[in-house]
C-alpha cells in the first residue's frame, strides 16, 4: 500500500486550523495540526517525515526568519506554504522572509492549498523515482565495472592460453617453432598498412594468425613429422587441417575474422589453393593478408632442409607471385615498408625464443 503524503499545518487559530486539516484529510493526505512550530519540539524533530509545511500564523512573526532559515538549511526539499488573510497580519516588514516560502495563499483558498499539496506530492514522487533510478544506475555502473574487470581478466587468461597452445603446437612441429607468433605480428602490421585500424579487428587478425594451424592437432605425428616425401593420401590428410581447425573455433564460437584466417589461409589469389579454391576477392581480406605474412616468415626462417634466406630474397619471391599466389594490393602494402622494418618486427617477435638448435635438443 502506498504511503500517504504527510503535511504539517501550523495555525494558532484552532478552529481554522482544524478546517484546513479536515480539508486535506478528505483528499487522502495525512495532516497534523500544531498551534506553533517553535513550541512543538516533537514536530520539529520529525519535520523530515513531512513533504509540506503550511504556516497560518496570525499573531507574532518575531523569530520566524531564524526558524525558517534553520528548517530550509536542514531540509532543503521541504516545501513551505504561507497562508494569510486579506488585510491580516502577514510578514511584510522584512522582505527576506519571502525566499523561504514556496507558495503564498489566502486562508480561504482551500482548492489552491489542495492543488499545492498535490503538486508537492507529485514532486516528491518524482524525486523518489529519480532517487531510485540513480541508485539503480549506480548499482549497474558498479556491476558493469566489475564485469569489465572480470572480462579483462578472462581476456588475459584467454590470450595466454591461446599463445601457450600455439607454442605447444610449434614445439610439436619443431621446424616451425615461433612461426605463429611472428606471422601474427606481420599480419597485424600488414593490416594496418592497408587501412585496418580498428583495435578489435586487428586483435582478431592476431588471434586468427596464432591459431591458423590449430587443425594440425588432428594430424598424426607420423605424417606431420615424416622426414621423407608425403604420399598423395598423406597430403590429403594434411590439406584437411584448415577445415579441422575451423571446426574447432566454430564450436567455441570465435569471431568471424579468426575463422576466416584458419579456414582460408591456404587459398591462392588465382584460385588454385585449398580447401575450397576461392579466388581474388572471394577470399576474406584477413586470409589474403595472412598469406603474404606467412610466406615472409616461411622464407626467412630456418628449416631442417634449408637455411634461412634473406629478406631481399623473400621480397623478390613475394613480388614474383603477386597476382597468382598473393593479392597484388597486399603485396604493394608489404613493399611500402622498408625491409629493415620487417627484420626488426621479426627480431622483436623472436628475441625471447630459444634458437632452433636448442629446440632440437629439447625434443630429443
Amino acid at each position: 500500500m502506498e504511503e500517504r503524503v504527510r503535511i504539517l499545518v501550523v495555525d494558532d487559530q484552532k478552529k481554522r486550523g482544524r478546517g484546513i486539516q479536515a480539508s486535506l484529510q478528505q483528499q487522502d493526505f495525512q495532516a497534523d495540526l500544531v498551534p506553533s512550530l517553535s513550541t512543538s519540539e516533537k514536530y520539529l524533530k520529525q519535520l523530515e517525515n513531512y513533504a509540506l509545511l503550511v504556516f497560518a500564523p496570525q499573531a507574532d512573526f518575531n523569530g520566524l526568519i531564524e526558524l525558517l532559515s534553520g528548517i530550509k538549511s536542514a531540509l532543503p526539499s521541504l516545501e513551505i506554504c504561507l497562508l494569510g488573510e486579506s488585510g491580516g497580519n502577514v510578514p511584510t516588514a522584512n522582505p527576506d522572509i519571502w525566499k523561504y516560502f514556496d507558495a503564498f495563499l489566502h486562508t480561504d483558498n482551500l482548492p489552491g492549498l489542495i492543488l499545492t499539496a498535490r503538486n508537492t506530492a507529485e514532486k516528491n514522487l518524482l524525486k523518489k523515482e529519480n532517487s531510485d533510478v540513480m541508485r539503480r544506475l549506480k548499482r549497474l555502473q558498479e556491476e558493469q565495472k566489475e564485469f569489465r574487470r572480470h572480462a579483462f581478466e578472462l581476456e588475459e587468461v584467454y590470450d595466454t592460453t591461446l599463445e601457450n597452445l600455439m607454442t605447444a603446437l610449434d614445439i610439436r612441429d619443431v621446424e616451425t617453432f615461433g612461426h605463429s607468433r611472428t606471422v601474427a605480428k606481420y599480419s597485424q602490421v600488414l593490416a594496418q598498412l592497408i587501412g585496418i585500424h580498428d583495435k578489435a579487428h586487428l586483435d582478431n587478425i592476431r588471434k586468427g594468425a596464432l591459431l591458423h594451424d590449430v587443425g594440425k592437432i588432428a594430424i598424426p605425428d607420423s605424417i606431420l613429422k615424416k622426414p621423407g616425401e608425403l604420399t598423395p593420401k598423406e597430403w590429403k590428410k594434411i590439406r584437411m587441417h584448415p577445415v579441422l581447425g575451423y571446426g574447432l573455433v566454430k564450436e567455441i564460437k570465435l569471431l568471424h575474422e579468426v575463422g576466416s584466417i584458419i579456414l582460408h589461409h591456404h587459398e591462392r589469389f588465382d584460385g588454385e589453393g585449398y580447401p575450397i579454391g576461392l579466388k581474388e576477392q572471394e577470399i576474406p581480406i584477413e586470409a589474403r593478408i595472412f598469406s603474404v605474412a606467412d610466406a615472409l616468415d616461411a622464407i626467412t626462417s630456418h628449416r631442417p632442409y634449408r637455411k634461412r634466406r634473406e629478406f631481399t630474397e623473400a621480397k623478390k619471391e613475394i613480388e614474383i607471385h603477386s597476382g597468382t599466389q598473393f593479392d597484388p594490393d597486399i603485396v604493394k602494402a608489404f613493399q611500402s615498408l622498408k625491409l629493415e622494418k620487417w627484420e626488426k618486427i621479426r627480431y622483436e617477435s623472436t628475441k625471447l625464443l630459444p634458437n632452433f638448435e636448442e629446440m632440437i635438443k629439447m625434443t630429443k
